[in-house]
């Protein structure tokens, strides 16, 4: 799909330029349409500036929850007939929620395009938020935590970085919430929450593929366009101080036999310089079976089983986690020292030119595969909008990284992965008999 976002040019993929056009609604909502008309699909998508950063500290979860919830049905569309619609008119859907924003989408052929924008217009419409589709959810819910967190080994990471890395702002905690609070929750809250963030207002609508943009336009203004605007959201501001000496941390994982070793650094905005510097330092580093960790630790010297790092990039702060499960007699003390001497020499010296060249590559490969298909070019305009404020970094960000210079790499690493500033967590054993 969307083989105009692609092109070989001596075997090499190089990304075409996205057309997009965007405007907004009376109510508020914005609006971005791509016609691509190399396949004949579509993708309806509505993102919400809503996360798990939006709850309140007694009721997390919230934003995720709303994530299943707004598939039980509206006024319109019975209660368990969504996924059946989508599926009898040869489409797919899905949804997915981040601490800083949820989003749906609809992918169905391009002659059903109309159905697509109704059944979004619908959700944001005419929900129906009531006992028995809340408590389906909770039950729901609390199964997706059992299995992706509490007995997944290793499945609690995350959490436990999260609330030790931050202690005002509410990356604090997960975006799945606590379980005990959704339990407390009321009716009521549901409702409000949806009434406070589910608004024309405060959402974009992306629609990408094969499309006739005047009748596009009309059934938008016909679907979209009645919805009322929703109260201005007053959105509060949290800081973090600096990390100035190493945080210690330890976890027991009952689901586990072999130690890892975890240490996380803040990082900046998504939307700065440095995070991006940041994230080629992340792909040098740790990305694959030929980054420098990888190929020092597990493959030469034979010290641990695995390596790796996670970046995670948000629109107010992020964080640069690595880890590693030490092999054999080593230890995770052992696996830390290898790592830092790595970082040390990326804050010592210039990485080299064919290192700085196989990075450009990578990330041009990175850029050309997320715009090689109308989902992945709908979900970017999205973000770009929303998160970003720019929708034309869908095209541009890769001249941001292009532009970034070797000494820029050494100079971000001395700035931000220094010990003083990062969490090193033991995640060990449970000293009770692991789990089966």
């Amino acid at each position: 799909m969307a083989l105009s976002a692609t092109l070989l040019l001596g075997g090499i993929a190089t990304a075409q330029k996205v057309d997009f056009e965007e405007y907004d609604l009376e109510n508020g909502m914005h609006v971005i349409l791509h016609n691509d008309p190399s396949a004949p699909v579509v993708v309806t998508s509505v993102m919400y500036h809503v996360g798990a950063k939006d709850e309140n500290p007694d009721r997390t979860g919230f934003a995720h929850f709303f994530e299943h919830l707004l598939f039980e049905g509206t006024q319109n569309i019975k209660r368990g007939e969504w996924f059946k619609i989508v599926s009898s008119n040869g489409g797919i859907n899905n949804a997915n929620t981040t601490d800083d924003r949820t989003y749906y989408y609809e992918v169905f052929p391009s002659n059903n395009l109309e159905l697509g924008l109704w059944m979004e217009s619908e959700r944001l419409m005419h929900p129906v938020i009531n006992k028995i589709g809340v408590d389906t959810q909770n039950e729901v819910v609390k199964e997706e935590k059992r299995t992706r967190m509490d007995n997944q080994p290793y499945g609690n990471i995350l959490p436990v970085v999260k609330e030790n890395m931050f202690k005002n702002h509410p990356y604090r905690w997960h975006t799945i919430g606590s379980m005990e609070h959704l339990d407390a929750a009321t009716l009521e809250e549901f409702q409000a929450f949806n009434k406070k963030f589910y608004t024309p207002n405060n959402s974009v609508l992306v629609v990408a593929g094969q499309i006739d943009i005047a009748q596009t336009k009309e059934w938008i203004k016909k679907y979209f366009g009645v919805i009322p605007r929703g109260e201005e959201l007053k959105r509060q501001t949290f800081t973090e101080e600096p990390i100035a000496q190493t945080i210690k941390a330890n976890y027991q994982d009952p689901n586990i036999q072999i130690p890892m070793l975890v240490t996380s650094y803040r990082t900046p905005s998504m939307k700065t310089r440095d995070a991006r510097v940041l994230n080629l330092i992340s792909s040098y580093l740790s990305d694959g079976k030929s980054s420098k960790l990888y190929k020092k630790i597990v493959d030469e010297k034979k010290m641990a089983l695995q390596i790796g790092a996670v970046g995670f990039s948000q629109e107010d702060y992020g964080m640069y986690i690595m880890y590693g499960l030490p092999m054999g007699t080593f230890t995770t003390a052992d696996l830390l020292k290898e790592m830092d001497e790595e970082i040390v020499k990326i804050q010592t010296d210039l990485i080299s030119e064919k290192d700085y060249q196989k990075l450009q590559n990578t990330f041009d490969n990175q850029f050309v595969n997320a715009n090689a298909n109308v989902e992945g070019i709908a979900e970017s305009l999205a973000k770009f909008y929303m998160l970003y404020g720019d929708v034309n970094l869908i095209n541009t960000e890769i001249d941001l990284y292009h532009s970034i210079s070797r000494e820029e790499i050494r100079d971000v690493a001395k700035k931000y992965l220094n010990p003083n500033q990062r969490l090193i967590l033991d995640y060990v054993p449970s000293t009770e008999q692991a789990k089966n």
